[in-house]
């Protein structure tokens, strides 16, 4: 049995990549946790813990970080 995947993705309101990674995951069928950094300080140090930096959007697929929308390397963490 395959391991389920866990995304998260940190954004903002304002982020239009931010938009394109969940319109990405909408038209591939990903389920995912998203986190607004701009209204959550805990989640925006967690976001900077891992990926070391502020810009959105951070995406966590199974503890694979892509920083912006990087579509090959979303597919590539996807598996898709």
């Amino acid at each position: 049995m395959a391991k389920a995947t866990k995304v998260k993705i940190y954004t903002t309101s304002t982020c239009p990549w931010c938009i394109k990674t969940k319109e990405f995951f909408k038209a591939n069928n990903v389920k995912y946790e998203e986190v607004n950094v701009g209204e959550d300080e805990k989640a925006r140090n967690e976001m900077f813990e891992k990926s070391g930096q502020f810009g959105v959007p951070v995406t966590d697929v199974n503890g694979t970080i892509i920083v912006g929308y990087d579509k090959e390397a979303l597919k590539k963490a996807l598996s898709i």
